[in-house]
This record gives structure tokens, sequence and C-alpha cells, in this order.
């Protein structure tokens, strides 16, 4: 069967207007940006997840080892105060005690603050450099 005669045929590329196709780049240009701002915040919150999984787990870590510590710091303080064989002097088993934890905890702490420089922002790099694809391609160069 043959088409009406009053039917249009369907638009090839070669038909479209300049300002059809215009509309079209700028409609696909915005498609894209709202894409590569969706996978920036997937970067973001993906990495954010697991920053805040490993802080906690460090935190639940954290305060069983304080608990462990203050039961250790009591006994390693009986346990020096029985080998200085000082009965009354108690005070200097603990003292000894914390000095031991605290030059611990500064060690643990440099550890951590290289730890944490180490591993930079949260950046969404593929998004980042998805951009910069798309900005030289679309023909920005800065």
């Amino acid at each position: 069967m043959a088409d009406p005669p009053n039917s249009t045929p369907p638009e090839t590329e070669e038909d479209r207007t300049v300002g059809e196709l215009v509309l079209d780049v700028s409609e696909r240009a915005s498609i894209l940006i709202r894409e590569e701002i969706e996978l920036a915040k997937t970067e973001v919150t993906e990495k954010v997840t697991e920053l805040v999984k490993g802080s906690v787990v460090g935190l639940a870590a954290g305060v069983f080892v304080l608990l462990a510590l203050g039961m250790l710091m009591f006994a390693g303080a009986w346990l020096i105060n029985d080998l200085l064989g000082v009965e009354t002097a108690v005070w200097a088993g603990f003292l000894i005690m914390a000095g031991i934890f605290l030059i611990i905890a500064a060690l643990a702490g440099a550890f951590a603050y290289r730890a944490v420089q180490k591993g930079g922002p949260p950046a969404p790099t593929m998004a980042l450099e998805e951009a910069k694809v798309t900005r030289e391609t679309l023909g920005g160069h800065s």
C-alpha cells in the first residue's frame, strides 16, 4: 500500500533545520551535564560511605582498646609495684604505665596523621576527568 498523498515523509538528518539541530545539541548537552553531576554525586557518596564505615569500625575498636588498656594499666602498675618491692608506693607503677601508654598513643597518633594525609579528599576523580574530556570535545580550550 502506498502512503496517503497528504502525509509527510519522516525527516532525515539532512532535512532538519539549524534550529532543530541546535535544540537537539542543547538537549543532549543538558543530559550529559546532568549525568556527569550524577556520576560525581555517586562517586563522592561511595567514597564517603567507605570512610564512614572505616571510621565507625575504628571507633568501636578504639573503645575496646581503651577498656583493655585500663585493665592492662592496673595489672602493669601492680606488677611494677611488686617488682620494685615497695609496698606503699603503688603510684610509681601507675606513673610508669601511664608514661608507656602515652608513648604508644603518640606513635599511633603520628601513624594516623600520616594515613589521613596520604588518603586525600573524597574527590570525584572519574567525573572530573569525564568533564575535562567533554569540555575539550565541545571546543572549550582552557
